[in-house]
């Protein structure tokens, strides 16, 4: 499994093929329910000055002209389209401000004529859109046309869709931006990390075969001095065959096998306890698990796991003295529980929420790739669990790891 990226490219092809669905879909439901709502708009628009082409002709038909002109004062600001009314011939009506409505660039032509030839182009433009609302006598005689184009409010509904569409283009692209952003900056902090964690790992070893170097050099003359000499090289040589082997599997899948718990524990504690004199102030390492627990595990990954963590409560302790508790007991009956509980300085929520993201350190000095690799180990490599149990400032952590051992 890559580090870069542990979803396959077929994958991808089908999350970006299920995005792009989800875009046509949200369009193509905004387009039909924006093409309903004019749709009703419409219709309500058509009724409303329907109505009122009724009540026009009834009181023209049975009332005076004033009546007619009050009728029209008192009903026309519900209409809030555009309306001319003409006679039967599709000549305006006179007074053209009283027989017309929402026409505002009529407020602004002072001349008659040029006001006449103003609603005559306008008349035409409505024709094109919709038919007008006719208005006979009781004889069956034209005495009035309606014509009418839509509000703006439904030239705003039609434009909606466009600007859904705009809306959730930009935020596809933003997201994409920020998440591609996002990737590469982990992936930069990945390796980075990857890159000091191999330094911090061979630093040791090559410091050390350098010393045996120069004592080479000093007791060059000492046949002993050279057998016991060589011995600790070939040692840190075996330390250097494991770092490269551990990191070879981060790319690769592990062979598992069955391994003693506590055989690898022992082992992993007794390299530690030996060197803690050296790394620390006085920490005592407790252990608490059965000789009967096994467990299916790459025993490179499964000992760089518990390395990193026991190295990880070592440093929080600053150099003070302290105690370790590492304990493994049956969880249930196909898992295993590990528990890592130090005495060091804790940590706070915030600081609980970051620890297992590549970079995050909370040393100085520190590499901050350590628990992210031991949470990679641990959930992509044995399918298992790793999380922070318990931590508080002052008063320690404890981290919590589950396996399963069937």
């Amino acid at each position: 499994m890559s580090l870069r990226s542990k979803i396959s490219p077929f994958v991808k092809f089908i999350i970006k093929i299920v995005i792009v669905a989800s875009i046509l879909a949200v369009i193509i439901v905004v387009s039909y329910a924006s093409n309903l709502l004019v749709d009703q708009v419409i219709r309500r628009e058509k009724q409303e000055l329907q109505t009122f082409a009724n009540t026009y002709r009834y009181y023209v038909t049975a009332t005076d002209v004033e009546s007619a002109l009050f009728f029209l004062e008192a009903i026309t600001p519900n209409i809030y389209f555009p309306m001319i009314i003409t006679d039967g011939n599709d000549e305006p009506i006179q007074d053209y401000e009283s027989f017309t409505l929402n026409m505002d660039e009529l407020k602004y032509i002072t001349s008659i004529d040029v006001q006449h030839e103003y609603l005559v182009a306008q008349i035409k433009k409505m024709k094109r859109t919709y038919p007008p609302i006719i208005v006979p006598d009781a004889n069956g005689q034209i005495i009035a046309k309606f014509y009418y184009t839509h509000s703006n409010l439904v030239d705003m509904l039609r434009f909606f869709p466009l600007v859904s569409v705009l809306m959730v283009m930009t935020i596809v692209i933003i997201g994409y931006w920020a998440f591609n952003g996002a990737r590469n900056n982990e992936q930069s902090r990945l390796w980075v990390g990857m890159a000091r964690e191999t330094a911090h790992q061979l630093g040791t070893p090559i410091s050390s075969l350098l010393a045996w170097i120069e004592l080479l050099k000093l007791n060059r003359d000492a046949p002993e001095s050279i057998d016991e000499t060589a011995d600790e090289i070939e040692k840190d040589v075996e330390r250097l065959n494991m770092i490269a082997t551990r990191f070879s599997k981060i790319g690769s899948n592990p062979d598992m096998q069955q391994l003693n718990v506590s055989e690898e524990l022992n082992e992993i504690c007794d390299y530690y306890e030996r060197r803690l004199p050296h790394l620390a102030g006085k920490i005592s390492i407790y252990k608490d698990y059965d000789t009967n627990l096994y467990i299916q595990a790459n025993a490179t990954l499964f000992s760089w796991v518990f390395e990193n963590l026991i190295k990880n409560a070592v440093e929080a302790m600053d150099g003070k003295p302290g105690e370790l508790y590492i304990t493994a007991k049956q969880l249930s009956k196909n898992k295993l529980q590990f528990l890592i509980k130090d005495s060091g300085k804790g940590m706070n929520k915030k600081m609980r929420l970051q620890i297992f993201e590549p970079g995050f350190t909370t040393k100085k000095r520190g590499w901050g790739m350590g628990l992210s690799l031991v949470r990679r180990i641990i959930e992509e490599y044995h399918h298992g669990k790793i999380y922070v149990k318990e931590s508080a400032i002052g008063k320690g952590t404890t981290f919590a790891i589950e396996l399963p051992n069937g």
